[in-house]
């Protein structure tokens, strides 16, 4: 009988490296996360040895994403980001303001398109929040006022990235190459982009309710089950 193990192999072989060169890292006094980006790259298809199925590895890293975001919320609130508000929300801003308009800068001086250098500088303006909070626990500075403004600061940025991964595909719609056959009007561009405001803004609120009222219900009472 053939047994498919693709996803056995990757757990094994991935975890069992991230392990060896995340102890290894952490011996030269690197952060971990060195040791994993490492073994990543060591199952990847551009190394020889082990090369880890590319659909399977792809959909496990959004897995991990979605727990390590998990955390980042366990480690903030909307209270903590007012707490810092007037040092990580215009501090977050001008940063994305700033790096977004060097990579537009740099994308011109290449030849890029407008839409693709404003991508681009977007990208570069952007921290990885999963990966400064882990460097901020090790150090032990989240509980620190410099940590909850740089968790601030991080959190403005997944915000604004939110936002333009939400506008995009409006943006790309107008602005793209495939839309050089279309007509867009002033209302209609105007009218797509409240449409996505409208849909982004209801989600939220139900994100909201459910995640602040429904969740902790039903997990209250799952717990006094006892089970």
């Amino acid at each position: 009988m053939h047994h498919d193990t693709d996803l056995i192999n990757i757990v094994a072989v991935g975890l069992g490296l991230a392990f060896i060169l995340g102890a290894l890292a952490n011996k030269l006094r690197l952060s971990p996360l060195v040791g994993y980006l490492v073994a990543g790259i060591c199952v990847g298809p551009f190394t020889p040895g082990f090369v880890a199925d590319q659909a399977l590895a792809n959909q496990l890293a959004e897995i991990g994403v979605m727990l390590l975001m998990f955390g980042v919320g366990l480690h903030f609130s909307l209270k903590d980001l007012m707490a810092v508000k007037a040092i990580a929300i215009p501090g977050a801003i001008g940063q994305i303001l700033v790096a977004t308009l060097l990579g537009w800068g740099l994308a011109a001086l290449m030849g890029w398109p407008v839409i693709h250098g404003v991508v681009f500088g977007f990208a570069l303006a952007t921290a990885s929040t999963v990966v400064l909070l882990r460097a901020m626990e090790e150090r032990r500075l989240l509980e620190t006022q410099r940590g909850k403004i740089a968790v601030g600061w991080l959190i403005v940025e997944d915000l604004a990235c939110v936002l333009a991964l939400v506008m995009m595909p409006v943006l790309a719609g107008v602005f793209g190459p495939d839309s050089a056959n279309e007509t867009h009007t002033l209302g209609s561009v105007l009218a797509s982009i409240g449409w996505t405001f409208v849909q982004l803004g209801l989600f939220v609120a139900v994100m909201l309710v459910v995640g602040r009222r429904v969740i902790p219900w039903i997990l209250e009472r799952i717990a006094s089950t006892g089970s």
